[in-house]
């Protein structure tokens, strides 16, 4: 017995009994190998008792960081109270709370004609509801999405990735699904970059849905993230959203903004699409909505609001606790202060990164807005393509990654082929833990960089 408790207090007993009963499509614990005990804002202490400052916060989830002690009050009184907690879409006063909240923070034009319908938890339920939606009003049923967009593990919402590791030995997902170029300045998929590439990209879009000999039936939807997360932390230039906004509504297209991981303040707006001064028709709200808990929904311009009762369900689209703390976080979140820090902040860091990236031959870029940050890795001992970037280098953000860790800070990387390092802290992060992580990215780097110098 006594063998046993001791067993119990190390990493690698629940590491061991992991690897024996999980799925092998389990992906954190591989990179993080430890097992948390406690966590309290940006921290998080292994079962050994070892603290590690955590940016990446339940990849975006965790916008005030862990067990916020406004958030958490408010749901211990709940559960004190006899608040109901599961409801299915029965109304309730929380849920009345929340709507009006969110309701509150759209976009003035959306404002009184907008709809919202509450779904399953995760943001690919969210998203395959949206789609649903949008083919319902339409009678449409092609979907056009982006180049390094990510939407989720679903059905349609990977059909709508473009990652295709994720779906090459998943056959016959969802039909219709057209991918076109997302701008990027650095690795421009026409090979001009700047404005110029921007440029293409816009013409491209409008060019081929407005050609009838595109070969792309008209759609019921378009979908974009205005930053993308999963891709390599890319933002949609101003000019493109505000092309795609445009010849969607001149062609009757709806357009669906995926606001899972940018939106909710992570940009320093509190919608990402909001950089762009654009409306969209459809907007998809997940991970940081529900304040730590479970909570997905679509917010939609009511002229789509054309299905029946029943048409969409979930059974844990009435989830209270995420619904009280959802409406705190965006209370807090989307006051001018908070966002205005939340720009500082992501500032400060993307300083730290673009200096760092002087001192050394293997970062390639740095770019992102708000706390959504990502730092690419590259192979400088590689050509460089027509643009001058060199060859991404997985291997490179992997031992950067690694050595983070040791160093107890955690990070992901993203990004084709696991090349970027992605910055996803809480937003109310302290600027003394701010630096702290920034250190440590930093000494990983320099470390990373002589190693890659020597030939290791």
């Amino acid at each position: 017995m006594i063998q046993t408790l001791a067993s119990e207090s190390t990493n690698q007993y629940y590491i061991t009994r992991q690897d024996s009963t999980e799925s092998n499509a389990r992906s954190y614990p591989r990179k993080f190998p430890f097992a948390i005990a406690k966590a309290q804002g940006s921290w998080v202490e292994d079962v050994e008792g070892v603290k590690y400052l955590d940016f990446l916060c339940g990849a975006g989830t965790l916008a005030l960081g862990h067990n916020d002690p406004e958030v958490n009050g408010a749901m211990i009184e709940m559960l004190a109270n006899q608040y109901p907690l599961h409801t299915l879409d029965i109304m309730t006063p929380v849920k009345s709370d929340f709507i009006e909240k969110i309701m509150s923070l759209l976009p003035e034009e959306m404002q009184g004609h907008t709809k919202i319908q509450f779904c399953s938890p995760a943001g690919s339920d969210a998203f395959d509801a949206a789609l649903k939606l949008c083919k319902t009003a339409t009678g449409r049923s092609a979907v056009i999405s982006f180049h390094g967009g990510y939407h989720g593990m679903g059905h349609g919402a990977l059909a709508c990735t473009g990652n295709l590791n994720a779906k090459e030995k998943v056959n016959g997902l969802m039909p219709g699904a057209y991918f076109f170029p997302f701008p990027n300045s650095y690795r421009c998929p026409f090979g001009l970059g700047g404005k110029a590439g921007t440029d293409a990209a816009c013409a491209f879009f409008e060019r081929t849905l407005k050609d009838p000999e595109s070969g792309i039936p008209k759609p019921a939807a378009v979908i974009l993230e205005p930053i993308q997360g999963e891709g390599g932390v890319i933002p949609a230039p101003p000019e493109f959203l505000r092309t795609v906004r445009r010849v969607t509504r001149e062609l009757g297209i709806p357009m669906i903004v995926d606001e899972i991981q940018c939106g909710i303040g992570r940009s320093g707006r509190f919608f990402a699409f909001e950089h762009a001064g654009i409306v969209p028709d459809v907007i998809l709200a997940s991970k940081a909505v529900g304040g730590s808990q479970p909570l997905a929904v679509v917010l939609y311009h009511e002229s789509l609001d054309v299905w029946t009762q029943g048409a969409h369900a979930g059974t844990f689209r009435g989830n209270q606790l995420a619904m009280k703390a959802g409406t705190i976080l965006m209370d807090r979140v989307s006051k001018p202060e908070f966002l205005a820090e939340v720009q500082e902040k992501g500032e400060y860091l993307r300083n730290r990164f673009l200096r760092l990236q002087e001192k050394v031959s293997i970062i390639g870029d740095v770019r992102g807005k708000g706390l959504m940050l990502g730092v690419e890795f590259v192979d400088p001992a590689a050509p460089a393509d027509a643009l001058g970037a060199y060859p991404h280098s997985g291997k490179n953000a992997a031992a950067v990654q690694r050595k983070c860790f040791e160093k107890h800070l955690i990070m992901e990387k993203g990004g084709r082929y696991g090349s970027v390092m992605r910055c996803l802290c809480a937003l109310n992060i302290t600027r003394e833990d701010l630096e702290r992580g920034a250190d440590i990215f930093e000494e990983a780097v320099l470390e990373t960089d002589r190693e890659a110098a020597r030939g290791i």
